[in-house]
């Protein structure tokens, strides 16, 4: 058992400065897999990020209570926000490093907040299977009269079912099976599901995320879903985005995301106050 373990609570991808997805940061630490898994309950948050830098990079791994993920859009956004709250100065620029790949990101301070942009790395993109569709979609909620064309199964790091429907209306509706969306994401292995109104002509989308195979029922803010969504309507022409997220937790979020001249993602951050003597 550590304990003084200081956690830095970072919230992610506010909107209009409220909200966003309060996220667990901190330095890394010799703790086992188990004790990282335990950080973000105790700490209060569905993420943690553990920030390890060395000479000019910076490594990066992501947790929730259910183990390891290999990616985490919005803990890049807080771990980046982190990174230049601590440089002190106007902002951040680095290499950052997590399972698999390296890739630039950066910070720059606006006010008390932070800007943070990032590359996701490539998208693989298919059409879902019948069997996907016949045992996700219903555990979600999602009927054949509520789902929208264009159903994808996209990655980044993991695969996730991206599932539009009609109206902001029809997602705030939403009230989905946990317990058979899990066994049917578990199934395929499928992180969670992300379920978006069909694009506004302005780019603006609403989306949830559903993720309870990682231990998180339902995601404030989730980055990397939205770059596979980007990805996906960039191939219809749709180049830049704007997704609002949280509603239906109380604590609003926004991502943005351009798909030219390369993927990027963005988020605008503020880092919180200490978390002291947290003892995994």
């Amino acid at each position: 058992m550590i304990s003084r373990l200081s956690v830095t609570i970072v919230r992610a991808c506010l909107r209009e400065g409220a909200g966003g997805s309060p996220t667990a940061v901190l330095d890394e630490a010799p703790l086992s897999e188990d004790e990282r898994r335990r950080v973000p309950v105790l700490a209060g948050t569905s993420h943690a990020v553990f920030v390890s830098v060395r000479g000019s990079g910076v490594s990066l791994r992501f947790f929730t209570a259910e183990g390891e993920l290999p990616a985490c859009g919005h803990g890049t956004v807080a771990a980046l926000a982190y990174l230049a709250a601590r440089a002190r100065g106007t902002g951040y620029r680095g290499v950052l490093r997590t399972a698999g790949r390296s890739f630039a990101g950066r910070a720059v301070r606006e006010g008390t907040r932070f800007r943070a942009v990032f590359e996701p790395g490539p998208v693989e993109l298919r059409e879902p299977t019948a069997d996907e569709r016949a045992l996700v979609l219903p555990a979600l909620g999602v009927t054949s009269d509520t789902l929208a064309p264009g159903a994808r199964v996209a990655s980044v790091g993991r695969a996730r079912l991206l599932a539009p429907v009609a109206s902001r209306t029809e997602l705030a509706a939403l009230a989905p099976d946990f317990e058979r969306l899990r066994a049917a994401c578990d199934r395929f292995g499928l992180l969670g599901c992300y379920v978006y109104s069909v694009p506004e002509r302005s780019g603006r989308i609403a989306a949830r995320m559903f993720a309870p195979s990682i231990g998180v029922p339902e995601d404030i803010a989730n980055a990397n879903s939205t770059a596979c969504l980007a990805a996906d309507l960039a191939e219809r022409g749709i180049n830049e985005i704007a997704v609002d997220m949280g509603d239906s937790l109380g604590s609003p979020a926004t991502i943005t995301a351009s798909a030219r001249p390369v993927l990027r993602l963005g988020g605008i951050a503020e880092v919180g106050g200490f978390v002291r003597k947290l003892s995994v």
